[in-house]
């Protein structure tokens, strides 16, 4: 099976997700994998709970150094428009209520290199 992401397109990007049949086991990254209208298709779901401030922070390092979305300039412009839409999508999802675990993105508490912090869900 291939998919390509409409944002994909929107943003000029070449390629697609190629999902071969037969898979015990498929993982499916991003906010929008665990929506509402997918509930039916989905077994687990895992929430990265992450402080705001420090995922733009990690989010722009990250496309910069992959030089993904442009300059310094244009990536930042790009994240406030992703995020001001992924905020909305958030705010009418709350992917977080479904959850089957909780990861902390951004540690609450000290933890040893290679250490996660997790939580059974939902939030």
């Amino acid at each position: 099976m291939s998919f390509r992401p409409p944002a994909w397109a929107q943003h000029a990007r070449d390629g697609t997700i190629e999902v071969p049949a037969g898979l015990d086991l498929v993982v499916v990254e991003g906010v929008g994998a665990s929506q509402r209208e997918l509930g039916d298709l989905i077994d687990a779901t895992v929430w990265v709970q992450s402080d705001l401030a420090v995922a733009e922070e990690r989010g722009i390092a990250r496309d910069i150094s992959q030089g993904v979305n442009g300059d310094a300039e244009e990536t930042v412009a790009f994240w406030h428009e992703w995020m001001a839409q992924e905020l909305r999508f958030l705010q009418a999802q709350r992917p977080w209520e479904r959850a089957c675990v909780v990861v902390a993105g951004t540690t609450p508490i000290p933890l040893l290199d290679g250490q996660v912090a997790i939580a059974p869900g939902p939030l």
